[in-house]
């Protein structure tokens, strides 16, 4: 694996955001008088910028899909952020990527605000030059969008740069920016998800991953 920069999505593929997600997905739902008392049939919203994701799975105009966006984040930005953990054998990932002298990055759909106070309160913030998202406004919830923004913002070369993710909007996201992608296969999306999307690197564990990246 020669790539110098390495970016890395949030959800699914650092940590498992599964109990925070879609607890306050269930809270917003309630707000709106719907009842969801089944968790994993929220699972599908990791992932996909929320917006759209409350427009597609319920059927919710652009004005219903921001209340129940601002009320799922009355939720999370104070208890749901926390409800989550580090995968297993991500931070020796982290420290064998560091160790090597890549340069790492994190490229989330997820505000900014949140994805940095999550690094920040599960201690793998020290392993990142910096840490891209959205904004609270819908800006660069768009993969395609948040990755041509840190690439610019940072100088990349695209050519020595690798995406990593769990969702075909990681894959997308870095095809389109000329980046080569590596889909994981512990997260949210399903092989046939990932595979349709034709990534240089398809690895199922963390443990083949980081493997991968000790074969200089």
């Amino acid at each position: 694996m020669h790539y110098q920069t390495v970016l890395f999505d949030l959800d699914g593929t650092l940590t498992d955001p599964r109990e925070g997600i879609t607890r306050s997905i269930q809270f917003a739902l309630s707000k709106l008088g719907i009842d969801e008392p089944d968790l994993t049939r929220l699972e599908h919203f990791i992932g996909p910028p929320l917006l759209q994701a409350f427009m597609q799975f319920y059927d919710f105009d652009e004005p219903k899909a921001w209340e129940a966006v601002n009320f799922y984040r009355e939720r999370f930005k104070v208890t749901g952020l926390y409800e989550n953990r580090v995968f297993d054998g991500v931070t020796p990932l982290l420290e064998t990527l560091n160790g090597q002298g890549r340069q790492l990055y994190i490229a989330t759909s997820k505000p900014w605000i949140f994805a940095r106070e999550i690094a920040r309160h599960f201690g793998f913030d020290r392993h990142f030059k910096v840490i891209y998202g959205s904004e609270l406004d819908g800006t660069r919830t768009d993969k395609v969008e948040l990755i041509a923004h840190l690439m610019a913002e940072e100088g990349l070369d695209p050519s020595t740069t690798l995406m990593i993710g769990d969702r075909k909007h990681d894959l997308i996201g870095a095809k389109r920016n000329g980046l080569d992608a590596a889909a994981v296969g512990y997260g949210f999306g399903s092989h046939e998800e990932l595979s349709a999307e034709q990534p240089a690197y398809h690895f199922e564990t963390l443990a083949e991953l980081h493997q991968a990246f000790l074969q200089r």
